[in-house]
C-alpha cells in the first residue's frame, strides 16, 4: 500500500507547495472512508497562480525547443519508475480496478514522451507569394497562459494529455483537477517539479465552489486559451464564459458512442472487442461504448455470450487481488447509473445479467447488460458505467441511421469481416474517431477529438500541440 505520509496535498503555485483557505476530504469510493484532505483555493490563490503562469510565460517561451523536450522526457521517464505507486493511488481515489489504473499511467506517460519529441519539430513554411511581390514566412507561437480542466475518470490521462503538448508549445498553465480525484494530479505536477519544470510554468489550484473561481480566470485579461475535458453541459457553459474575452478554446465532451455488430461480424471477436470498449474504466470513459447495435440475425447469440463474459466479471476494490470491476467515484454517481437502469427498465428493457445495486459499503454497480427498444430513453444518456444496452437492427443504413441520431460524435466502434463494407460504414458515421474490428484505438500518437457536442479541437497526435500555438505570418520584401 502507499505511504500516506508521502502524499501531496498542497496547492502548487510559483514554485511552491502551499496551504489554501480550506480543505476538503478526499474519499476512497470503495469503502467510503477519507485518504486524506486537500488544500482548496480562494481568490487570492487562483489569481497568484495567475500572476504567476504570466511572470512565468515570456522566459519559458523562450526556453529552446530541446530544453523543454529534455524536461517532459525527463518527467516521462520519473512516472514510468513510479508507474505502480500512481496506478494504486488512482485506484484508490477514483475506485477504478489496478489493471486498469497501471494501464491508464502508462498511456498517460506517453503524452510526456510524445510532445517531448514534438516540441522540437514544430514546422513553419517560407514560400514565394503567388503574385511575386513578397515572400510568405509562417510560423508558430505559443498561444500564453493557459487554463487546464481535467475530470475524475482519468485523473492521470487528462492531465499529461494537456500539460504535455501545452509546456512542449512554451505556455504556461494552470491545472484545476476534478476535485473527487486531486491527489493523482499532485502526484505528476510534482513529478515535473523534479523533472526541472522552472517556478511558474505550472501551477494548480483547487477552488470551492469551482464555477465562479473559473469564471473570473476566464475573465482575466492574462488568460488566453482554455482546455476542457468534461461533460457537454459544462463545456457550454464555459464556451459562454469564455466568449466574453474570445478565449481560445478546445473540448473534450461527451461521448455516447455506438457499437455496430454487423451480421457477417465474427460474433467472439466483437464480445472480446466490446468488454474492452464498454468495461475499460469500468464503464467511465467518454470513449465507452453506451449503444449497442446488434444486427438482429446475430443478436441472440452474441447477446448470450456478452452477458456470460460480463457476469463472470469479479467486482471487487480496486486495490482487491484479481479484481476486474472496481467502485464508480462517489455514491452520487453510482446512484445515476442505478437510476438510468432502473428507468429503462420501466420503459420495456429487459435485464439479461446484473441491474441491482448491490448490498454492502461502497460506489458498487453490478456488470449489467439489458435489451432495449430503439426508443428507449437510456439511449441518449451517457452512461458512466458498467451498463450495456443492446438494440437490434436489421440494415448497415438502420444502424448508421440510429447510430447518428445521437448529438454526440466522439467514437464509433464497427464490428464486420468485410472491411470494404466497415469503412462504408465508418465514413457515414458522425464521429470524430471510428474503431474496426479494435475496442481500444486511444493513442498519444493519433488525435482525440470528435464533432457536434463532443466538442472542439482534438488532443494527441501532430495536431495536439497546435491547441497551444498561434499561427503567425510575415510577408517579407525581398
Amino acid at each position: 500500500m502507499l505511504n500516506l505520509m508521502l502524499l501531496r496535498n498542497q496547492l502548487y503555485i510559483d514554485g511552491k507547495w502551499v496551504d489554501g483557505n480550506g480543505k476538503v476530504p478526499v474519499i476512497d469510493p470503495s469503502n467510503g472512508e477519507v485518504i486524506t484532505e486537500v488544500a482548496t483555493a480562494g481568490e487570492s490563490e487562483c489569481d497568484a497562480a495567475v500572476t504567476a503562469a504570466h511572470r512565468a510565460f515570456p522566459a519559458w517561451a523562450k526556453t529552446a525547443p530541446r530544453v523543454r523536450a529534455e524536461i517532459l522526457r525527463k518527467a516521462f521517464e520519473l512516472m514510468i519508475a513510479e508507474s505502480e505507486n500512481i496506478a494504486k493511488l488512482i485506484s484508490m481515489e477514483n475506485g477504478k480496478v489496478f489493471s486498469d489504473a497501471k494501464g491508464e499511467v502508462a498511456y498517460a506517460a506517453e503524452f510526456f514522451r510524445w510532445f517531448s519529441e514534438e516540441a522540437v519539430r514544430i514546422a513553419g513554411d517560407f514560400r514565394h507569394a503567388p503574385s511575386g511581390d513578397k515572400r510568405i514566412l509562417v510560423t508558430h507561437q505559443p498561444v500564453g497562459v493557459s487554463l487546464l480542466i481535467t475530470p475524475w475518470n482519468f485523473p492521470a490521462g487528462m492531465a499529461t494529455r494537456k500539460i504535455g503538448p501545452a509546456l512542449a508549445a512554451g505556455c504556461t498553465v494552470i491545472l484545476k483537477p476534478a476535485i473527487e480525484t486531486p491527489l493523482t494530479a499532485l502526484a505528476i505536477v510534482d513529478i515535473l517539479e523534479r523533472a526541472g519544470v522552472p517556478q511558474g510554468v505550472v501551477n494548480v489550484v483547487m477552488p470551492t465552489p469551482a464555477g465562479p473561481a473559473v469564471s473570473k480566470m476566464l475573465h482575466d485579461p492574462r488568460v488566453v486559451n482554455l482546455s476542457f475535458t468534461g461533460s457537454t453541459e459544462v463545456g457550454r457553459v464555459l464556451l459562454k464564459e469564455a466568449s466574453d474575452r474570445v478565449i481560445r478554446c478546445s473540448m473534450e465532451l461527451g461521448g455516447n458512442a455506438p457499437f455496430i455488430v454487423l451480421d457477417d461480424a465474427d460474433t467472439d471477436e466483437a464480445v472480446r472487442g466490446l468488454m474492452l470498449a464498454k468495461m475499460r474504466n469500468g464503464g467511465a470513459a467518454c470513449t465507452a461504448a453506451n449503444r449497442i447495435y446488434v444486427s438482429r440475425k446475430i443478436s441472440q447469440k452474441f447477446t448470450e455470450s456478452f452477458s456470460k463474459a460480463m457476469g463472470a466479471l469479479k467486482m471487487a476494490p480496486g486495490l482487491s487481488e484479481g479484481a476486474q470491476l472496481g467502485a464508480s467515484v462517489s455514491v452520487k454517481e453510482r446512484n445515476k447509473i442505478a437510476d438510468l437502469v432502473d428507468a429503462a427498465v420501466n420503459s420495456g428493457g429487459k435485464i439479461k445479467i446484473g441491474g441491482k445495486v448491490p448490498e454492502g459499503n461502497g460506489a458498487f454497480y453490478p456488470a449489467t447488460v439489458l435489451t432495449v427498444q430503439k426508443s428507449n430513453d437510456i439511449l441518449k444518456h451517457e452512461i458512466f458505467g458498467p451498463v450495456a444496452p443492446i438494440v437490434e437492427f436489421d440494415s448497415d443504413d438502420e444502424a448508421i441511421d440510429l447510430a447518428n441520431e445521437s448529438e454526440f460524435g466522439l467514437i464509433s466502434y464497427v464490428y464486420s469481416k468485410d472491411l470494404k463494407r466497415a469503412i462504408q460504414v465508418s465514413e457515414a458515421l458522425q464521429s470524430g474517431m471510428v474503431a474496426i474490428n479494435r475496442g481500444l484505438i486511444s493513442d498519444p500518437a493519433a488525435p482525440f477529438g470528435g464533432v457536434k457536442q463532443s466538442g472542439l479541437g482534438r488532443e494527441g497526435g501532430f495536431d495536439g500541440i497546435h491547441e497551444f500555438l498561434e499561427t503567425k505570418y510575415i510577408g517579407l520584401e525581398i
